[in-house]
């Protein structure tokens, strides 16, 4: 379950205590829905010569979910959503990571 602090921040309960939720893909954060759908939609409509195999772009995505950059949904390094870079099969992390 989440919650916000007073800044309006979002957090996540663990065991006892509340932390900070850093490590959230968009297609896991309720709040950003429609910026899901639409980044959903245009990975879907990807050229298949252009676009990740669904394997590796689930691994990668697992990569990116383990980082300490990414931060709801977006990469601190570069600034892209990692689902839009993790898509495209030519395209690499910028922290060199995949």
């Amino acid at each position: 379950m989440g919650y916000r602090d007073q800044n309006g921040e979002r957090m996540e309960q663990q065991g006892g205590e509340l932390r900070y939720c850093k490590k959230c893909l968009t297609r896991e954060m309720a709040e950003a829905a429609e910026t899901f759908r639409t980044l959903k939609e245009y990975i879907e409509n990807l050229d298949t010569d252009v676009k990740a195999p669904d394997k590796l772009y689930e691994e990668r995505l697992g990569i990116c979910k383990e980082c300490d950059m990414l931060l709801a949904g977006m990469c601190r390094r570069c600034g892209c959503y990692v689902e839009l870079r993790a898509a495209v099969g030519k395209n690499s992390c910028p922290g060199k990571k995949w």
